[in-house]
């Protein structure tokens, strides 16, 4: 192994730590807050929110309600959380719907290197639009996004209309910020996974 690439990887090894530092810190609230509540409290809190992350996105764009109705499942995270400077990571808590019902509940979390600094919070919604992406989903105890499956994050053009072949994908991600629909983000790296205990 050659000096640099020792380094290389101290300083891969370090950023990684610092991600995760970051998350456990941005998530002190919210953490904190969960341990105050029964499952019950925020499983009802989460499915609130994700009514109105739904309602945001119908908003933002009219023809995903089609999309959302003709998906197998619909993956909501209503509030993933997200702190950086220079390293950051993002977390948040959700909810599969599979035939309109709440079907089980789910954490995502990616740590991201980069130059911005502050805090952000957006919604992130994943619709499953066959029957073999989410039963390979819901097989799965940890599913991460471009390694277990590749997300289209929908593109939205310029008269509202979402890109056909966007709508043609096994699997459709919507992210919404504070402005609206996010455009050009990339989801890909977050880890989902099961959470038995809501």
């Amino acid at each position: 192994m050659t000096k640099i690439t020792h380094i290389l990887n101290r300083r891969t090894a370090a950023a990684a730590t610092l991600a995760l530092a970051g998350l456990a810190m941005a998530g002190c609230t919210v953490n904190n807050h969960e341990a105050r509540s029964t499952p019950t409290e925020q499983r009802a809190e989460i499915n609130s929110a994700a009514d109105g992350a739904l309602s945001r996105l119908y908003t933002a764009a009219p023809e995903s309600k089609q999309l959302v109705r003709d998906a197998k499942g619909v993956l909501i995270f209503p509030q993933v959380l997200g702190a950086s400077f220079i390293v950051g990571g993002e977390y948040g808590n959700g909810v599969l719907r599979v035939g309109g019902r709440n079907d089980s509940y789910y954490s995502v979390a990616s740590g991201s290197l980069g130059f911005q600094a502050g805090a952000q919070s957006q919604a992130t919604i994943l619709l499953f639009m066959t029957d073999e992406a989410l039963q390979k989903f819901r097989n799965s105890k940890g599913w991460t996004i471009g390694a277990d499956a590749n997300v289209v994050v929908a593109k939205i053009g310029a008269n509202g209309h979402i890109d056909s072949n966007t709508a043609r994908q096994p699997v459709v991600g919507f992210v919404l910020n504070n402005a609206g629909l996010a455009g050009g983000v990339s989801i890909q790296g977050s880890k989902i996974t099961p959470e038995p205990n809501l």
